[in-house]
């Protein structure tokens, strides 16, 4: 195993109503991060479920050995949960995915090396195998939230990212929806945090329904909209360098990666520029 391996790794699935994949969920990464990380936990955030995701949670207990259950009484969001489990995390790495297994948790490997670098690592679903309307209406917003608020990454609600522990406390979402993502990357931006971006692999949802749905697209939009016009209008204007790093890792077999770089803010002041102690590699 090589240094980031011998990183720890805390893994947060938030999951609602997914009685329907939990079990293969947490059996994926149990072996995916047993056999990448010698040290690891997996935090799995129950948000008020009310079917049986935390009956099949605790079943799935006594073949899970680093497993916890965590619970909200009542459903209180996305964010939310993601709040709780990376409150609860004890190790240097600090991951999160969703529950519906559409992710390849051994990507979470190449994320971590990333991260010795770098404090915080995404993904961008190359290949995605969500519904066409679902890809089209994921681009435009995330143009809106690149112009807007200066996210600066191409897939910004890709469900695997890896933070350092030590920069979570500056990213700990306020946000009860999915617009957690947009918000953690809006933070990262204004703390100056660099970030690295690479492809990962995607498949179809293995089974549950999918928490998001046309009624989101407008409450998402008007979330986008208020964070905004308080954070970047009418908030302080920090004074801060951001950059993206493309990690230079290949590309999963059989997986073919967007010709597309991604795009900068175009806010001229918050300009993207690559620090002197990358340029030479970047």
């Amino acid at each position: 195993m090589d240094a980031a391996h011998c990183t720890g790794l805390s893994l947060v699935i938030p999951a609602f109503n997914e009685s329907a994949v939990i079990s293969r969920a947490i059996a994926e990464a149990e072996v995916a991060l047993a056999t990448h990380f010698r040290r690891f936990e997996i935090l799995v955030v129950d948000d008020g479920s009310r079917d049986a995701t935390a009956t099949e949670v605790r079943r799935a207990l006594s073949c899970a050995p680093h497993t916890r259950l965590l619970r909200h009484e009542v459903n209180r969001g996305y964010g939310a949960a993601l709040r709780t489990g990376f409150e609860a995390a004890r190790f240097e790495l600090v991951a999160f995915t969703d529950a519906d297994c559409q992710f390849d948790l051994t990507d979470l490997a190449k994320l971590a090396r990333l991260a010795d670098e770098r404090p915080v690592v995404v993904g961008y679903r190359a290949n995605r195998k969500d519904p066409a309307r679902r890809r089209f209406l994921s681009w435009g917003y995330n143009v809106l939230a690149r112009t807007l608020l200066g996210t600066r990454v191409r897939d910004v609600d890709c469900a695997l990212k890896v933070f350092r522990n030590e920069v979570l406390p500056g990213l700990m979402p306020e946000s009860r929806g999915f617009f957690v993502n947009t918000e953690m990357m809006t933070l990262a931006r204004q703390l100056n945090l660099e970030v690295a971006e690479v492809a990962v692999k995607h498949r179809p949802r293995a089974g549950g329904e999918s928490k998001v749905s046309l009624r989101e697209v407008p409450r998402t939009a008007r979330t986008l909209f208020a964070f905004w016009w308080r954070t970047v209008v009418r908030g302080a204007k920090p004074q801060v360098t951001p950059a993206v790093f493309l990690a230079r890792v290949a590309v999963p077999q059989g997986v073919a990666a967007p010709v597309r770089e991604p795009v900068p803010s175009t806010k001229p002041a918050l300009p993207v520029v690559t620090p002197a102690r990358h340029r030479a590699t970047a």
